[in-house]
């Protein structure tokens, strides 16, 4: 069995809700245990702070089920695993419910770090009996929190969840098509239009569809020069995407004339795991890479305000009309505003708070979680 990869047995599979005040720099850590498997990707509901999705690798090993529930002895399991089986590995997905005390984010870390972790509940399955993938799970962002879609291999799956999100029906799906085992690895959905558009990245290419009819209204071939790892829509300004990827950049687009690029950034010197739009201030871009770092991003130019924040002429008074006038008629500058190196491996996910746009943290290999702000001078450079 030396080629084989082992088979971990009674390991625990754990989400880690943390909360973090601000006034007193404190973090409190409360931990869920993930019984159905490693996870690979997760994601909160806008609409119910206390419902999130997973996707998660499940083995599925008839000998191993059988022999666990026949209750064999340990010995008769190792000779029977050391025998060929048609065990594979399903990467599935559900939707859980955190216990109702966590929910208002203000519980306090246990004192006793030997306490139990408690269990989600477990709502739903995302049924994947027909696709064996699940890449990620995408909630609308807004509305009442009922309608989710997956990635799936291929396919593009929109769900509605019925009877208190204890119930998946699969409402519509599309297929990518063409040569090769096309898959799908990440999506992101537009808070623009009506919510009626989704933007997936398979390979190198980039995909608008809209979610009424399940066809594609735009493609983007090539959009990078290797694997697209993330992308994220400018909560602000409707057709502006952003794109990540394994060549290093991270590229923003128009989604009406798709033919270049508006803005590339090559600030990162391995591959681009994660790309985020600040909620409020579209201007900050977030981007977390496995060369270990963090980079704070202002692009000014192609954000919602490109001359700063305007004030109105009855806030100013006569003797500051010109110059203020004179000013807004600059485009500010697009720059790096900070490069944060807390991280000693690769970073794999970065995001804003949704409670503090000046919050953010990153999430490392080696389980290292980082909070940090956006410089103060910048915050009120902004504000002012």
């Amino acid at each position: 069995m030396e080629d084989d990869a082992p088979v971990i047995y009674g390991l625990e599979f754990q989400i880690h809700i943390i909360d973090f005040d601000d006034e007193n720099n404190i973090i409190n850590k409360n931990v869920l245990l993930h019984q159905a498997g490693e996870i690979w990707h997760i994601s909160a509901s806008p609409a119910d702070r206390g419902v999130l999705a997973t996707c998660y690798n499940r083995t599925c090993c008839p000998v191993l089920d059988s022999f666990v529930a026949l209750g064999k002895s340990a010995a008769q399991l190792l000779k029977a695993l050391a025998t060929p089986s048609d065990s594979k590995v399903l990467t599935c997905a559900a939707v859980w419910r955190m216990p109702k005390e966590l929910e208002s984010g203000t519980h306090e870390s246990p004192d006793d770090s030997s306490s139990a972790a408690q269990t989600l509940e477990l709502l739903c399955h995302l049924d994947n009996t027909a696709h064996s993938n699940m890449a990620c799970v995408v909630w609308e962002p807004m509305g009442d929190g009922k309608k989710i879609i997956s990635l799936a291999d291929n396919h593009i799956l929109l769900w509605d969840l019925q009877e208190s999100s204890s119930q998946a029906v699969l409402a519509s799906s599309a297929s990518l098509e063409g040569k090769g085992q096309l898959k799908f690895t990440s999506g992101r959905w537009s808070p623009h239009h009506n919510c009626t558009q989704v933007a997936t990245a398979n390979d190198t290419t980039l995909r608008g569809w809209d979610t009424r009819s399940m066809s594609q209204i735009y493609c983007i071939e090539n959009a990078h020069g290797q694997l697209v790892r993330d992308l994220d829509f400018n909560p602000n300004k409707q057709y502006y995407l952003a794109s990540c990827g394994d060549d290093c950049k991270v590229k923003f687009w128009d989604t009406r004339n798709v033919t270049e690029p508006v803005k590339t950034l090559e600030e990162h010197s391995h591959w681009v795991w994660n790309v985020r739009y600040n909620h409020s201030h579209d201007q900050l871009v977030l981007t977390g890479s496995s060369d270990s770092r963090v980079i704070l991003s202002n692009m000014v130019s192609i954000s919602s305000e490109p001359f700063g924040h305007l004030v109105d002429d009855d806030d100013i008074s006569d003797q500051e009309d010109h110059r203020s006038e004179e000013k807004s008629k600059e485009p500010l500058q697009d720059n790096v505003i900070a490069t944060y190196e807390e991280h000693e491996d690769s970073v794999y996910a970065v995001d804003w708070s949704s409670a503090d746009p000046w919050l953010f943290a990153s999430l490392s290999y080696d389980g290292r979680l980082v909070i940090n702000r956006v410089p103060r001078a910048l915050k009120y450079h902004i504000l002012l």
